[in-house]
C-alpha cells in the first residue's frame, strides 16, 4: 500500500511522532493506522491513543435528566455556524427531551413523536428550513438513584460540545453536591471505562501486547539486560497497572484533589460511582480532508 503525506501527517497529528518515524511505522505496517500507532509505541516514540480525537462533524450534544434518568443526544450540522443558530439548538433541546421517554434506541426516537409529527420528520423540515443537512446520530441513557448531568462548551441550558452523565448510589444530596465535579472530571479525562471489570478485553489485549513488545525490546538493547522473569512478573505488570490508573475512572487521579483516586474521593463523600456516559460532538468520525484546487479543477473538466 502507498503511503501517502495526508496519512503521515495524521500518524504525527495523533501521536506526535517525527516525520520519518511515522513514515517509517506506516511502511512496516502496510498502511495500517492502528498497527502504525502500536509500532510507533512499542519502540518508545508515541504516546497512547485512547481513542481518534479526529473530529469532523460539527453540531451539539443535548443532555436532560429527570427521576433517575439521564440522556445524552447527539445532533450533527454540517458547520459551527448552525450550530450556534437558535432554531437548531431549539431543535436539539425539544429531541434531547423526547428522548427521555423511549429506549436506548436510536431507530426508536426517530419514529417518536414531537409537536404530533415524527422525529425524523421535524429534523427534515429544519433540513428544509436551516438549509443545512442535519443527522440525528446517537443517544445514550443512564439510570440510576442519582443522575447527575454536565455539558462542556457549554451554547445554552444542556446545550454543549461535550455531554456527561453519572450515575451516583447514595444520599442525594451528597451525590447531588459532588457529582457535578465528577462530571467535569469525566469531561476532562475521557476515561475508557468505569472500571477493569468494565474495560473491553480487546483493549487491555492490545496494551498488554504493546507493553510487552516494548518491555522486550528495551531489555535487549540495555547495557544491563534483566532476566525474562522480572520482565514479565515485575515490569509488564506495572505498566498495566498504570495504563489502568489512567484510563479507568475509577482509578485516575481526582483532578480536583489528585492526591485521591476518584474511587477514593466517592468513598470519602459518602457515595459510589454506578455508571456515566460522556458524549463529545464528532467523536469517533473521521474528517475527509478535501484538497479544494482539485475539486474544482475536476468540475472544470466536467
Amino acid at each position: 500500500m502507498t503511503v501517502t503525506a495526508q496519512m503521515v501527517k495524521e500518524l504525527r497529528e495523533s501521536t506526535g511522532a517525527g516525520m520519518m518515524d511515522a513514515k517509517r511505522a506506516l511502511t512496516e505496517t502496510n498502511g495500517d493506522m492502528e498497527a502504525a500507532v502500536d509500532w510507533l509505541r512499542t519502540k518508545g516514540l508515541a504516546k497512547a491513543a485512547k481513542k481518534a480525537d479526529r473530529v469532523a462533524a460539527e453540531g451539539l450534544i443535548g443532555v436532560a435528566v429527570s427521576n433517575g434518568k439521564g440522556v445524552a443526544v447527539e445532533i450533527n450540522s454540517e458547520t459551527d455556524f448552525v450550530a450556534k443558530n437558535a432554531d437548531f439548538q431549539a431543535l436539539v433541546n425539544e429531541v434531547t427531551n423526547v428522548a427521555l421517554t423511549t429506549g436506548n434506541d436510536i431507530e426508536v426516537l426517530k419514529a417518536a413523536h414531537l409537536n404530533g409529527k415524527p422525529v425524523y420528520e421535524v429534523i427534515n423540515e429544519a433540513i428544509a428550513r436551516i438549509g443545512e443537512n442535519m443527522t440525528l446520530r446517537r443517544m445514550h441513557i443512564l439510570e440510576g438513584d442519582t443522575i447527575v448531568s454536565y455539558v462542556h462548551n457549554s451554547v445554552g441550558d444542556g446545550l454543549g460540545k461535550i455531554g456527561v452523565l453519572v450515575a451516583l448510589k447514595g444520599p442525594a444530596d451528597k451525590a447531588q453536591a459532588i457529582g457535578r465535579q465528577f462530571a467535569m472530571h469525566i469531561a476532562a479525562t475521557a476515561p475508557l471505562s468505569l472500571s477493569e471489570a468494565t474495560l473491553e478485553p480487546s483493549i487491555l489485549e492490545r496494551e498488554l501486547a504493546v507493553q510487552t513488545a516494548k518491555a522486550l525490546e528495551e531489555n535487549a538493547s540495555s547495557a544491563k539486560p534483566k532476566p525474562e522473569q522480572v520482565i514479565h512478573n515485575n515490569i509488564i505488570p506495572g505498566r498495566m497497572k498504570k495504563f489502568l490508573a489512567e484510563n479507568t475512572l475509577l482509578g485516575q487521579a481526582f483532578v480536583i484533589n489528585p492526591d485521591l483516586t476518584v474511587e477514593q474521593a466517592a468513598k470519602e463523600a459518602g457515595v459510589e460511582i454506578t455508571g456515566y456516559a460522556r458524549v463529545m460532538v464528532g467523536e469517533g468520525i473521521e474528517k475527509k480532508e478535501e484538497d479544494f484546487a482539485a475539486e474544482v479543477a475536476k468540475a472544470l473538466q466536467g
